[in-house]
């Protein structure tokens, strides 16, 4: 496979909503930008990398099973969706080559045989490819959150672009669950103004800029745990230079959330 592939940011959506009507209705939007992604992409990838906003450990740890299982993080759901397989093979090969890329830029990593599939990354990739026929594995991210960090592992991990690899950081440009309806129209529209002006900066100036994410106008109420924001991080570490495209907009979710992702490249 010739030809660099783009990263992307994707709000990922809540819990095992592509199973559930009332809630795939409510993410249409997203659902549709999802879809759209292999389009965009143009070729099959050999693989789909994840850094999802649900698994966090205390280096950048990767997937490394054959066959990674399912995770059900998530709760008062039907029971069914604790029966979902999302049956995509792991990418043992490439999660080698990927821990390599870490240790050699100096961060910690291991590889890690048990991790499954989190919803962060089975439920958008069950849109986007539905068949399950691309290997998907997932980096963590470390605890703590270092936005430098994260770009550093971003960077690290760029090369992978060229070898036919498809990086998603996988998370919610808002994401606070006690604060839904219309107590969030303020805060995350205010936030996602702010995320739309700085993703459209100078490549320097955006990486300066999403370091000092707490500055931003109602971070910490968007983001009192900023799980579901740092892997923006990494998708534009892997990306650092390139332009950065908004795919998905809503401005109304759940009675009041605005919410965003971005293809970078």
């Amino acid at each position: 496979m010739s030809g660099r592939l783009p990263t992307y940011f994707i709000s990922h959506g809540g819990g095992p909503w592509p199973w559930l009507e009332g809630m795939r209705r409510q993410l249409a939007n997203l659902e549709v930008s999802l879809k759209r992604m292999p389009e965009e992409i143009g070729v099959k990838p050999k693989a789909v990398l994840v850094i999802s906003g649900h698994w966090e450990g205390a280096d950048f740890a990767v997937m490394h099973s054959a066959n990674p299982p399912m995770i059900y993080d998530y709760s008062g759901f039907p029971d069914e969706t604790y029966k979902i397989v999302y049956p995509a093979p792991g990418a043992p090969t490439l999660a080698e080559r990927t821990a390599e890329l870490i240790s050699a830029a100096g961060l910690p990593t291991h590889l890690d045989d048990a991790q499954g599939f989190d919803h962060g990354t089975f439920a958008p990739l069950y849109v986007m490819y539905p068949e399950a026929d691309v290997p998907v594995f997932q980096v963590s991210m470390k605890r703590g959150y270092d936005p430098a960090l994260h770009f550093a592992l971003g960077r690290a991990l760029a090369p992978l672009r060229d070898e036919g690899v498809l990086i998603v950081g996988s998370g919610l440009s808002y994401h606070n669950l006690r604060l839904f309806g219309p107590g969030a129209k303020e805060p995350s529209a205010g936030f996602d103004a702010w995320l739309g002006d700085v993703m459209a900066m100078a490549p320097d100036q955006r990486t300066a800029a999403l370091i000092d994410w707490e500055s931003a106008p109602y971070a910490r109420v968007c983001h009192a745990r900023e799980d579901h924001f740092v892997p923006l991080f990494a998708a534009l570490g892997a990306a650092e230079g390139e332009k950065a495209t908004r795919v998905y907009h809503d401005t109304d979710l759940f009675g009041g959330v605005t919410a965003s992702s971005y293809r970078i490249g």
